[in-house]
């Protein structure tokens, strides 16, 4: 069985032309009925055996992660530094686990799964260990500037974003490109409340995490737009962004109705709610991606349960919202082809170019 990563590695190798490969996809989909070539195709698993090996490396990257702490707590010399030294340990060992399993797993075998779940161990042992030798060197935080917090912040977010282009290097695994730039993203964000101080720092927050999501959709588009088609990792790049971005721009725009804080008791707040879904929609149908669509879920939810319970379907205002929330989206991945042509012929001319085609299973 061949995957959508081979062909798409055939390709780059020269081995096919991306004229075999397309007339492959369709020769493939007519054959089994399968989904259309539009259809963001990623892969997770080829088999069980992603999966079993899987569940055997979370389990060596906990034992590392709980050796490390083991090591780390052996040094007695009060609670805050001990604590930084067990995230030190623990981290180091999980990161160093994580790329020597990558070396066999990743490199060798090439197997999808294992390798997110790698990636993300090595990122996150490394902002550990980072922020664990941070907190051990400062110790006590009596008398400490507030500032100082926003520079550890920075310090764990460049020294991330260093080892995720290490692995990126190395590896090459799609998902690395996203965890790269969410490190970016902290660092930049973390200067930035050091510099200010703000004195509403929550609001503040949500604020630059929203402009960062703005730049790193942006981002996304720049590989999408180098890829329109989708056959090659430059795809595979733009959907991890596309999937990091979209809950950056989604959660302050709802922080900012009420809704994750209980405030949008109001009809307004949550026809607000919905306006900004469909505003999602659009825009997930134009550059035919889903992410943002996912990420707005969980308001959604709540914003029409909230409508509901107002018209007086006390009881069934669950039941009401799973249906119609359940029926939209089936309905749109049923019908997501001519729904999006529908909607990129309204776009101008330049912009229609630089968009994946609206018809790629024919193209």
């Amino acid at each position: 069985m061949y995957s959508e990563t081979d062909l798409r590695s055939a390709v780059e190798a020269g081995a096919i032309s991306n004229e075999a490969a397309r007339a492959l996809r369709s020769h493939v989909a007519s054959m089994k009925d399968a989904v259309p070539a539009d259809a963001e195709h990623f892969r997770l698993i080829t088999g069980f055996n992603d999966i079993f090996v899987s569940i055997g490396v979370v389990i060596m990257l906990l034992a590392a992660v709980g050796i490390g702490q083991a090591i780390g707590g052996a040094y007695d010399e009060g609670t805050i530094v001990r604590d930084g030294l067990q995230m030190l340990f623990g981290g180091a060992l999980a990161a160093g686990t994580a790329w020597m399993l990558a070396e066999f797993f990743t490199r060798k075998r090439r197997m999808a799964l294992p390798s997110i779940i790698l990636l993300l161990a090595f990122v996150l042992g490394v902002a550990g260990a980072t922020l664990g030798a941070a907190v051990a060197a400062i110790g006590p935080g009596d008398g400490t500037p507030d500032w100082i917090g926003g520079i550890i912040g920075a310090c764990v977010g460049i020294v991330t974003a260093g080892a995720a282009w290490l692995h990126w290097k190395r590896f090459m695994v799609p998902i690395t490109i996203a965890a790269l730039v969410a490190a970016l993203a902290l660092t930049v964000i973390s200067l930035i409340i050091a510099a200010v101080q703000p004195s509403e720092p929550e609001t503040f927050v949500l604020a630059l995490v929203f402009v960062a999501g703005l730049a790193i959709f942006a981002f996304a588009m720049r590989w999408d737009v180098s890829d329109p088609r989708r056959e090659t990792r430059r795809a595979d790049v733009a959907f991890w962004l596309h999937l990091l971005a979209a809950p950056m721009l989604a959660h302050p725009l709802f922080s900012l109705i009420g809704v994750t804080d209980g405030e949008a008791t109001g009809v307004g707040a949550a026809i607000g709610v919905l306006a900004i879904y469909v505003l999602f929609g659009i825009v997930a149908l134009a550059v035919d991606r889903r992410a943002l669509l996912v990420s707005a879920l969980a308001y959604v939810l709540f914003a029409l349960t909230f409508l509901f319970r107002e018209f007086g379907f006390v009881e069934l205002n669950f039941a009401l919202t799973a249906l119609i929330i359940g029926s939209a989206l089936l309905s749109l991945s049923a019908f997501w082809s001519p729904i999006r042509k529908a909607v990129v012929t309204k776009l101008p001319s330049d912009w229609r170019a630089k968009l994946p085609a609206t018809e790629l299973a024919a193209a």
